[in-house]
């Protein structure tokens, strides 16, 4: 395991040449402005390089030791000079050839940050709308995966009623610990990856609304929780209510009467068994 052993070009099943023997990954940094209208950060590549004078995202090879967020990020600084500050992890995209795949790691910008070329693959940095990006000539590997990606721009959350959930899972003698029980299932969402129909991995917004004996249960960052001061869920739907029109919102519960509330907002539901079957 060395820093760069995984330059070098490749051939994939297809038939294609790509750079980077163990794949090779991309950052896409997306703003939404107060209108909620996206802007991504996009890369001009250097006339020398390949496919030079296109389009598309800070990238490269990833290291045999690397993951796909690490090497994006990695390859962001080396090419844009744009740190991790200001940034969050929303999913992967995996585009798979057979034997090499390109992952695209989309991650949210809290506001249109500052970039520049940082050495001699990019020409130049700039943060495109997306009608920008489609009259721009694009990298053909991006402009084949662009079509998918773009619908994954808008960043999840997903709010856990975790009182439904709790109770689903039964865990032996639950009900005379609510706040011991609480704080595990916490413990075991915080940081992970969930499946996404699109998406390799997709990292939500976690929100956590915990009501009754388990209030005051406490959660590794980044889930947020929050206590209900009387009906848990009322205080669901005051978190849905005042979610970014832009956010895709999505509440684990198999209450018949919030899910009708949620759907109500214009949000969505899905049972505790699919989170359940997760961990």
């Amino acid at each position: 395991m060395a820093a760069k052993d995984g330059d070098g070009w490749t051939v994939c099943e297809r038939g294609h040449r790509h750079w980077g023997l163990y794949g090779a990954a991309g950052l896409l940094a997306v703003h939404h402005d107060d209108r909620g209208a996206p802007h991504v950060l996009m890369q001009k590549r250097s006339w020398w390089s390949h496919h030079g004078g296109t389009w598309g995202l800070p990238g490269g090879a990833k290291d045999s030791h690397e993951g796909a967020v690490a090497t994006a990020l990695r390859e962001a600084w080396e090419e844009a000079a744009l740190v991790p500050d200001g940034l969050r992890v929303q999913g992967v995209y995996t585009d798979d050839h057979g034997g090499w795949a390109f992952e695209t790691v989309i991650c949210e910008a809290d506001a249109l940050l500052p970039a520049a070329p940082a050495n001699g693959e990019s020409a130049e940095l700039r943060w495109l709308s997306l009608a920008e990006i489609d009259r721009k000539n694009l990298h053909p590997g991006f402009a084949e995966s662009w079509g998918e990606v773009r619908r994954e721009l808008s960043p999840g959350t997903l709010v856990l009623d975790i009182a439904n959930i709790v109770g689903a899972r039964a865990e032996r003698g639950w009900w005379n610990d609510r706040l011991g029980a609480a704080t595990r299932l916490l413990g075991e969402v915080a940081g992970r990856g969930f499946d996404h129909p699109v998406l390799s991995e997709w990292f939500p917004r976690v929100v956590a609304v915990v009501e009754g004996q388990a209030r005051g249960a406490l959660a590794p960052d980044p889930v947020e929780v929050v206590d209900a001061e009387h009906s848990g869920d009322d205080a669901i739907v005051d978190v849905v209510r005042h979610a970014r029109p832009w956010e895709n919102v999505t509440v684990v519960t198999a209450d018949r009467g919030l899910k009708e509330r949620i759907a109500a907002l214009g949000a969505t539901t899905t049972g505790p068994r699919w989170l359940l079957a997760q961990l």
